[in-house]
């Protein structure tokens, strides 16, 4: 039935950021209601990956004279972009006890404004549509990265900022209500237009800051259902087809992702199908609904 207060032709149930999923098998519907915490079903997926082949890429992409280089970091975010698109369950969130497939694919990221203890951060979303590809990828994070490190703050920290100057007791009880609000999707769209949690994914680039990868917890906030974290890149023995081992440039990832919303035969098809894109970084020249053999 339409939703008669919708304008966009949203149906009773759904939310404005996803539809509701109404022909759910038992056992997901079930699993949603007995456990209601995202924070509480967290797996965690470590992966290596071998940067021989995308480094020769960026080689090719980073012509001279190009103003904005392509880096790892645009290449990981595009194939995760890919992954969400041909693998639709990966796109999925749980909310009130209430599983929703998302509107759109989106990965979000902190850019920081200043190397520095006191530097502030900035909050950046990527919505990528179907046509895009790692070149489209690649001017939305520039115009991203651009306006995030500007004197202007985005929409979400300035609704934070209003919360944390008015008294402690009235602030409280506001978040509380926004809280609220988070469970059904009601939460206006100017507070969270920018906020991380209610991507499909967010990605830190902890290796920028010579960190290494590791388990990132989810949030019972927001919808966003999986957090990947980039490492620092290091030099490590592969092991090759005959045997032998080989001393290549690497790149630990660290996958955390809501266990509720496939299983595990799912989540390791699209753990492959990351790994073919990172093997063969120009099939992300393809549009991201463009589907690949793996």
């Amino acid at each position: 039935m339409k939703n008669p207060f919708a304008k966009d032709g949203r149906q009773i149930g759904d939310r404005r950021d996803g539809k509701l999923i109404r022909d759910l098998d038992s056992l997901h519907y079930i699993t949603g209601i007995i456990y209601p915490n995202r924070c509480d079903n967290e797996a965690f997926i470590s992966e290596t990956i071998d940067l021989t082949a995308i480094n020769e890429y960026l080689k090719k992409k980073n012509c001279e004279g190009i103003e904005y280089k392509y880096n790892l970091f645009q290449i990981i975010n595009a194939g995760i972009i890919k992954m969400l698109t041909l693998r639709p369950k990966m796109n999925r969130f749980i909310a009130n006890d209430n599983f929703y497939q998302r509107n759109e694919v989106s990965t979000a990221f902190v850019v920081k404004k200043l190397f520095a203890d006191n530097g502030a951060e900035a909050l950046a979303f990527v919505h990528a549509t179907d046509d895009d590809t790692i070149d489209t990828i690649h001017e939305k994070i520039y115009k991203q990265v651009s306006s995030c490190r500007s004197d202007k703050a985005d929409s979400t920290t300035e609704s934070m900022d209003v919360f944390n100057k008015i008294p402690r007791f009235v602030s409280k009880a506001a978040i509380h209500g926004v809280m609220w609000l988070d469970k059904h999707g009601w939460v206006p769209a100017g507070l969270i237009e920018t906020d991380p949690y209610y991507s499909s994914c967010v990605i830190s680039n902890l290796g920028s800051i010579k960190m290494k990868s590791g388990y990132h917890h989810l949030t019972n906030w927001g919808s966003c259902s999986m957090i990947t974290l980039i490492g620092e890149i290091k030099d490590k023995p592969v092991l090759k087809e005959d045997g032998t081992t080989e001393v290549k440039p690497c790149v630990d990832i660290g996958i955390t992702i809501d266990e509720r919303l496939a299983d595990g035969y799912y989540y390791a098809k699209s753990i492959r199908l990351f790994r073919k894109l990172m093997a063969n970084p120009e099939l992300l020249e393809r549009p991201m609904s463009e589907a690949v053999e793996f």
